[in-house]
C-alpha cells in the first residue's frame, strides 16, 4: 500500500490520470489530451503496465496530415515512444526537481512494480518546491 511522505512524489502525483492503450486511435488520444490539458499521456497494456508514452508533439503532424489528406489516423502504437522516463512514488521531490533540470519531459509517469500508479508534472514539482520554501 502506498503511503505518502510530504516530500515524496506520492504526495504530489495525480492518481487518477489519463492513459491510453496501444490500440487507441491518435484522434481519441488528441481529444483526451486537449480535454485534460495534458502535454502527453502514458501508454499501458491490459494489466496497466507502462509500455510507452506519447506526447502532443508526437501526434501533431499526424493529425494535421490525416486532416489534410482525409486519411484514417494511425494508432498510438505506431507513434509512441517506448523509452519512457518514469519515476517511483517514493522518490524525493527535490531529487526529481534536480533531474528535471536536465531531462525534457513535462510529465512523468509514476510507476510501482511496473504498473502505472499516477502522473507527476513539472508544475506539480514547482508548486511543491514553493510550498517547501514557504515553510
Amino acid at each position: 500500500m502506498l503511503t505518502a511522505s510530504a516530500e515524496t512524489v506520492l504526495s504530489i502525483m495525480s492518481r487518477d490520470c489519463f492513459r491510453v492503450t496501444l490500440d487507441t486511435p491518435i484522434t481519441t488520444l488528441a481529444r483526451g489530451l486537449t480535454l485534460h490539458r495534458l502535454p502527453g499521456a502514458p501508454v499501458v497494456d491490459e494489466a496497466d503496465r507502462l509500455v510507452g508514452f506519447i506526447s502532443e508533439q508526437d501526434v501533431l503532424g499526424q493529425i494535421l496530415d490525416s486532416v489534410y489528406h482525409d486519411d484514417e489516423a494511425p494508432l498510438v502504437s505506431e507513434l509512441m515512444r517506448s523509452d519512457v522516463l518514469s519515476v517511483s512514488p517514493d522518490k524525493s521531490i527535490i531529487d526529481l526537481a534536480q533531474e528535471m533540470l536536465g531531462a525534457k519531459p513535462k510529465v512523468y509517469p509514476v510507476v510501482e512494480q511496473e504498473r502505472l500508479v499516477g502522473m507527476v508534472t513539472r508544475r506539480d514539482v514547482l508548486m511543491a518546491l514553493l510550498t517547501m520554501h514557504g515553510r
